[in-house]
C-alpha cells in the first residue's frame, strides 16, 4: 500500500513517497536559475511542492499527470503544508496502483446508478420519464455518468462525484417540493438529473481532473443542452412547452448571468433547482475544507475561495475547556496574499471560476 499519503504528511518531517503530478510550472529564481512549482496529489488530497536545487537535471524528465517519487521535507507556508523536494524521479504507471491516486466517492458507482434508475422509474410524467430513460439508457452516457466528478476542484471533485451530487440533489428536491405548494416534482427531478449531464464530456478525469477541449469551447450547459436535444428530437410526441421549461432549467441553473447562465431562473422549479444545487455544492465545499484543511493548529481553517471565508472548526472549538485562551479569529478577509490586481480583474477572475464550477 502507498505510504505516505498526502493526508499523512506532517510539518518538519522528512518524507519519501510517490505522488501524481497535478500541475507543473518551471519558474525562474532571481539569479536566473530555474525552480519547479508543483501540485502533487493522491486520493487523499493535494499539496504544493517546490524544488529549488538540481532542477535542470529532472525538469524535462516528467510532465503533468506523470507519477514521481520524491524525497523532501514538509513545512508550513502561509498556514498551509508545503513540500520542499530534494530528490525526484519519474515512476512508470505499471509500478503504481491507480486506486491510491484518484479520489473517488465512498459509495459504489453501480449502487448509485441503480438508485438513479429508481428515481427515473418513479417519474410520473410519461414524457419526462421516456426522455430520462433514453438518456441514461445510452451505454456511453451511463458509463461516463458513473465515473465523472461534479467539478474539477470546487465540490464533489472525485470520481463518482457527479452521481453522488445528483442523488443528494434529488433528495433535496423531494423535501422542497413537499414543503412548497404548487411545485411539479417530476419536472424538478428531471432538471436535477440533467442539469450537469454535460460535465461527462466537459471534464477530463482519466488522469487527474481538468477540462476537455470540448469543455473549454462549449461548457457543460451547452453540451448538456445538445445531448438532451438529440434525445428529445427522437421523441416526436414530447410536448413543446414542456421541452421549453426543461431546457430553461438547464440554461438557468447557475442562477446568475455572470456565473455562466444564459438565462435567469424564471419559474418556481427553475429557481428551486438553482438554489438547491448551490446549497448542495456549498455544503460539500464545507465538508471538504474541514476534512482536508492543512492548518495544523487553531480553531480556524485556511481561506476557502469558493466559500469566500475561513471556517470555524466547530468540533475542535467545542472540545476545548472553557477556561482555555480564545484562539484568534482570522481577519474578515484572510485569503492568502496575491499579486495586486484591479477590482475589475478580481471580479472577472472570480466570476470565471464560479462559471466553470458552480
Amino acid at each position: 500500500m502507498k505510504s505516505p499519503y498526502v493526508s499523512e504528511l506532517q510539518p518538519n518531517q522528512q518524507a519519501t513517497g510517490v505522488f501524481l503530478v497535478l500541475s507543473k510550472e518551471i519558474r525562474q529564481k532571481k539569479n536566473g536559475d530555474p525552480y519547479l512549482s508543483l501540485l502533487l496529489g493522491d486520493r487523499t488530497g493535494d499539496v504544493d511542492a517546490k524544488m529549488w536545487d538540481s532542477v535542470s537535471e529532472v525538469m524535462e524528465t516528467f510532465g503533468r499527470h506523470d507519477f514521481v517519487r520524491v524525497r523532501g521535507i514538509a513545512n508550513i507556508y502561509q498556514n498551509r503544508l508545503q513540500l520542499t523536494i530534494h530528490r525526484m524521479q519519474r515512476v512508470e504507471e505499471a509500478e503504481v496502483d491507480a486506486a491510491d491516486f484518484f479520489p473517488r466517492s465512498g459509495r459504489d458507482p453501480d449502487e448509485m446508478f441503480a438508485e438513479l434508475q429508481e428515481v427515473v422509474g418513479g417519474i410520473g410524467n410519461p414524457h419526462l420519464r421516456a426522455l430520462l430513460q433514453a438518456i441514461f439508457g445510452d451505454e456511453e452516457v451511463a458509463r461516463l455518468y458513473r465515473k465523472a466528478p461534479a467539478a474539477k476542484s470546487v465540490h464533489h471533485a472525485y470520481l463518482g462525484g457527479l452521481l453522488e451530487h445528483v442523488l443528494s440533489l434529488t433528495r433535496l428536491c423531494r423535501l422542497a417540493a413537499a414543503h412548497y405548494q404548487g411545485i411539479d416534482l417530476d419536472l424538478l427531478l428531471a432538471g436535477a438529473l440533467l442539469h450537469d449531464v454535460g460535465k461527462i464530456y466537459e471534464l477530463s478525469y482519466d488522469r487527474g481532473f481538468g477540462y476537455t477541449t470540448e469543455g473549454q469551447l462549449l461548457g457543460h450547459i451547452a453540451i448538456g443542452l445538445r445531448l438532451a436535444g438529440e434525445k428529445l428530437n427522437a421523441l416526436p410526441d414530447f410536448p413543446p412547452r414542456l421541452r421549453n421549461l426543461l431546457e430553461h432549467m438547464l440554461l438557468s441553473h447557475h442562477g446568475h448571468l455572470e456565473f455562466g447562465s444564459p438565462k435567469l431562473p424564471l419559474f418556481a422549479e427553475a429557481v428551486l433547482l438553482h438554489h438547491l444545487d448551490d446549497l448542495d455544492s456549498k455544503m460539500d465545499c464545507v465538508r471538504a475544507l474541514l476534512a482536508e484543511d492543512r492548518q495544523i493548529e487553531g480553531d480556524w481553517t485556511g481561506y476557502s475561495q469558493p466559500l469566500e471565508r475561513n471556517l470555524l472548526k466547530k468540533d475542535r472549538y467545542l472540545a476545548e475547556p472553557d477556561h482555555a485562551p480564545a484562539a484568534a479569529a482570522p481577519p474578515p478577509d484572510s485569503r492568502p496574499p496575491a499579486k495586486p490586481a484591479s477590482p475589475f480583474a478580481e471580479k472577472l477572475a472570480s466570476a470565471m471560476e464560479r462559471r466553470k464550477e458552480p
